[in-house]
């Protein structure tokens, strides 16, 4: 059996932690940049440190890095995992998540249950997909997203690296969501929202722009 470790302790860490126990996956700890963090015990699970604290476990565990939703500190748990030499998890998916056979799924992204997934979907590396969230036929998602519960996107969706869409969101067919933008809770995307934006509301409009990288 293998051994994860997951980057992060907060709320989504701990769900990621549930996660791997309904799928009978053994989680040894969790890693936090926060001092003060390490040597507390979190939902029965250690928090370890940071990647020097678990040197020696180099060779037995895998890291989970989408531990947390922020897509930028995604990725930098990411790059920092893998030029400290340690193996990246392969991706995790609830057994109450429906997905056609023709679609591809990256490695270390999350699904949860609930979640519908149609036909020849592609999904990036280090992806959050919450629960309960919908994604129709030929929808692209880039890498390090993080779609939060319950949201719909429709046919045909281009959703780039990094963005970021809130709860209960929705997207119409053929919209274009450009990397590193954030969608807030509850809105509903009729058009395409350009890069480094954040949008809200019904419909969604950009409301300002955000920072590169």
């Amino acid at each position: 059996m293998k051994k994860i470790v997951i980057w992060g302790s907060g709320g989504h860490a701990r769900e990621i932690n549930w996660l791997c126990e309904e799928l009978g996956v053994q989680v040894v700890g969790f890693l936090d940049e926060r001092p003060e963090m390490k040597g507390h015990v979190v939902d029965g699970v250690p928090v370890l440190g940071t990647l020097a604290d678990i040197e020696v476990l180099k060779h037995e565990v895998e890291l989970l890095c989408a531990g947390v939703g922020d897509p930028a500190l995604k990725k930098r748990f990411v790059y920092n995992t893998i030029r400290s030499g340690f193996r990246i998890a392969s991706s995790l998916i609830h057994p109450h998540v429906r997905l056609s056979q023709r679609n591809i799924i990256g490695e270390g992204s999350m699904i949860f249950e609930g979640s519908v997934l149609s036909d020849n979907i592609k999904i990036g590396n280090h992806v959050i997909i919450n629960r309960s969230v919908t994604i129709s036929h030929d929808a692209v998602i880039g890498d390090y997203v993080t779609i939060s519960p319950g949201v719909n996107l429709a046919g045909n969706v281009t959703i780039n690296d990094g963005a970021y869409i809130g709860i209960g969101a929705s997207v119409r067919e053929k919209r274009h969501i450009g990397c590193w933008s954030m969608i807030g809770g509850g809105a509903f995307v009729k058009d395409d929202i350009p890069e480094f934006t954040m949008a809200a509301g019904v419909p969604a409009v950009v409301k300002k722009r955000l920072a590169d990288g």
